[in-house]
């Protein structure tokens, strides 16, 4: 059947699998739907979404029914899940988690893929997030970077597209997924092709740096689902290559990285043009006060999951080594540090600057290690490339602004070294997160300098919680003490993972 025949144009004409892939129509478990109450209700301003509908067609968005399994759970065994898995909820009405994939009543195709990608188990912000967003429910989602969060929503999106009518010609998105940066779209995109190709649903990503030209044929052709960065796609809409009429599943993904690249007033302008009913998924990182703002404003009556503390805190499996060094001490401490610890590992090293950073990779090629670099200010084509290296191992050292801090899925970073200190706990946390993933254990390292003082006190906390050594030099700075003179300090037993490492002075 085309995905653009006649039916296209009537609204009542609906995805049909059957036809269209061989699989069955997504129905769920049947029996009634009983949830678990909330630990407290999110209080949300009066929505600016309450407006008039007319003239909209109505859409489908509630897709959820509990399984046995679930259902039979009592609400001691959903506080002692969540307990254990760190999951706090907000909201009301908000369903119980899930234990398994089958549980969740996905379709079979999607199933299949899950299989085929060997998941064994829903992550913490799938169990309890996947319910969430089947209700058709807007939902807050607080979890670290690398905790599953991207098919939390990615699973749900692809059932809500297959529930709506066919696009017709000329028609917009269903799906709009908004990331700050290209590398995180184009990681969202590979998951998107993956678990939708079975029912044949299309996506495309708009993002700048490079040419227009095939994005505005994926957009013209039609396509259910589009990953985009704020800026290009505005520019799409503005030259009228596509619209934003047909989004009813919006997602906001990283909303704090999003505000923190300055924006809030693309994403304002971009959300003023999807219908007020939309469902809504905002994910944050961290919840600073200004994405909890935009969060009332965008959002109506939602569920609110959090995994892990809603403190900041880092990834226990990172050993953390914080050296306070002079300005100028900076580059012959890096070098020594890459000669104890280079053996071939990725080694991550981020700088506050694209100019630093090209200056540093500059410098140590000239003195013959193995680095490129990564920022905003390179093409596309260059990042993709430099990207590749450093995946397969061939420049094993690569510097990088924080466009790469998020999102960035490398996989076996051993090492990472925080050249400048960033202007954030959070984005300290970000950076460092690189190594450490999938139950893999990494090292970070810190140059931390006197302009950095002021960090002082909360990277200690950080440090303490993640049961890591704080120096006397910095503890000294967390009390307010000037900084210890040039030359003092530096990393302690590091050597190359195998605790025998030499004093760097």
């Amino acid at each position: 059947m085309s995905r653009y025949d006649s039916r296209s144009g009537d609204p009542s004409s609906y995805r049909d699998r059957r036809s269209d892939s061989g699989f069955g129509a997504y129905t769920g478990y049947g029996g009634s739907v009983r949830s678990s109450s909330s630990r407290n209700s999110y209080e949300v301003v009066e929505s600016p979404r309450k407006l008039d509908l007319d003239g909209l067609t109505p859409f489908e968005k509630n897709f959820y029914v509990e399984s046995p399994a679930v259902a039979e759970m009592s609400d001691r065994e959903v506080e002692d899940y969540r307990l254990q898995r760190e999951i706090t909820v907000e909201g009301l009405d908000v369903p119980k988690p899930v234990k398994s994939f089958r549980d969740v009543g996905f379709p079979d195709y999607v199933i299949q893929e899950i299989t085929k990608a060997g998941f064994v188990e829903p992550t913490p912000i799938q169990a309890q997030g996947w319910p969430m967003a089947l209700r058709g429910r807007d939902l807050i989602g607080i979890a670290e970077t690398g905790s599953g969060k991207t098919l939390a929503y990615l699973l749900p999106a692809i059932v809500h597209v297959n529930a709506q009518p066919i696009l017709s010609p000329g028609d917009g998105p269903i799906v709009l997924v908004l990331a700050p940066t290209r590398e995180l779209a184009v990681q969202i995109q590979n998951e998107c092709t993956k678990f939708g190709a079975s029912s044949k649903i299309k996506n495309t990503c708009i993002y700048g740096g490079v040419p227009k030209g095939p994005q505005v044929r994926d957009l013209q052709k039609g396509v259910e689902i589009v990953i985009a960065t704020p800026g290009r796609l505005i520019d799409m809409l503005d030259s009228h290559h596509t619209n934003l009429r047909r989004v009813t599943y919006l997602v906001l993904d990283e909303a704090d990285r999003m505000l923190d690249m300055g924006f809030e007033p693309q994403i304002r302008k971009l959300v003023s043009q999807i219908r007020p009913d939309r469902q809504t998924l905002y994910w944050s990182a961290t919840w600073p006060k200004e994405v909890e703002q935009l969060a009332r404003q965008f959002l109506y009556n939602p569920y609110k999951v959090i995994i892990g503390s809603q403190d900041l805190k880092a990834n226990h499996a990172i050993r953390q080594h914080v050296d306070i060094v002079s300005e100028n001490q900076k580059y012959n401490k890096l070098v020594k540090l890459l000669e104890d610890i280079m053996d071939g590992s990725r080694i991550l090293i981020f700088m506050d600057t694209k100019k630093g950073c090209d200056q540093i990779t500059r410098q140590l090629r000239m003195d013959g290690w193995p680095a490129l670099s990564i920022h905003g200010d390179k093409s596309q084509a260059e990042r993709d490339w430099v990207l590749s290296e450093f995946k397969a191992g061939k420049s094993p050292i690569m510097t990088a602004t924080d466009v790469a801090a998020r999102g960035l899925d490398v996989k076996d970073v051993k090492y990472v070294i925080n050249y400048d200190f960033p202007g954030s706990l959070e984005d300290y946390v970000h950076r460092i997160g690189r190594t450490g993933r999938a139950g893999a254990k990494g090292t970070a390292y810190t140059f931390f300098t006197a302009a950095n003082a002021r960090f002082a006190k909360e990277l200690i906390s950080i440090l303490e919680e993640a049961g890591q050594k704080v120096s006397p030099d910095l503890a000294a700075m967390g009390r307010g003490a000037p900084p210890p003179p040039s030359g003092h300090g530096g990393f302690r037993d590091r050597g190359r993972g195998h605790g025998s490492g030499r004093s760097w002075n």
